[in-house]
């Protein structure tokens, strides 16, 4: 295999392991910028990850260091992983979401290293790390440019349907119909205190601060709660 002194230009790795094991000191020796475009958050982690927080828990950004991370909608496809999300955007790091495919998951270092994951072969990628100037800046070059048609983790968290169970679709129908808590909680086999929970969780998904405006945003974003009178 290449070696990985710093003359090279362009050496493969194969997993994550290795990646680490052979370049980790990039990712802690990063000063000036940190940037980082990735379909998911499987991608480079957690071995990377914690290559670059050196053992700290959770990360933080050191000072004077810009970081920014891209990543697809595929990152927040469960609660855990929207959590962790979070817990990177509090850390200092700047998160953002990109709703078209990206062209490369890679990592770019204080411009002067690009790290390229592969397709995973066997369940494992090989990386490409590049030092090569010119190739680095291309690299850059489109990450930076799909991140200024991103949006920001807060804005894509709010703008997103959420996703709604039935039984929350049928809280949100029978909340159109306008009966009251004690009659559509009987109807829905609910205790009352139950469908009071079930409406206040569906109004802080829905960002709704009423009732009423949580009927117009589930309308708004179409998710199929219109009752049989088509209202």
């Amino acid at each position: 295999m290449p070696s990985t002194s710093h003359t090279d230009q362009i050496v493969s790795l194969r997993g994550e392991r290795e990646l680490v094991r052979r370049a980790g000191e990039l990712f802690t020796g990063a000063r000036e910028e940190f940037l980082c475009a990735a379909a998911d958050l499987v991608t480079f982690s957690p071995g990377v990850n914690a290559a670059f927080a050196g053992g700290r828990r959770p990360p933080l950004v050191p000072g004077g260091l810009t970081m920014r991370k891209l990543y697809t909608p595929r990152a927040l496809a469960d609660a855990e992983s929207e959590a962790r999300l979070v817990r990177i955007a509090g850390s200092g790091a700047q998160v953002r979401i990109s709703a078209a495919p990206l062209a490369h998951e890679a990592i770019v270092i204080d411009r002067r290293v690009a790290i390229l994951a592969g397709a995973p072969v066997q369940g494992v990628r090989t990386f490409t790390v590049i030092r090569t100037p010119i190739a680095v800046e291309g690299v850059r070059a489109l990450v930076h440019a799909a991140w200024e048609t991103a949006a920001d983790l807060d804005e894509f968290r709010r703008a997103r349907p959420p996703a709604l169970s039935e039984e929350g679709r049928r809280v949100l129908r029978a909340l159109s119909a306008g009966h009251t808590d004690e009659v559509t909680a009987r109807e829905l086999g609910m205790s009352l205190r139950t469908y009071r929970r079930r409406v206040a969780e569906l109004m802080a998904a829905l960002g709704a601060t009423s009732r009423f405006q949580a009927g117009l945003r589930a309308r708004e974003l179409d998710l199929g709660v219109r009752d049989g009178a088509g209202n």
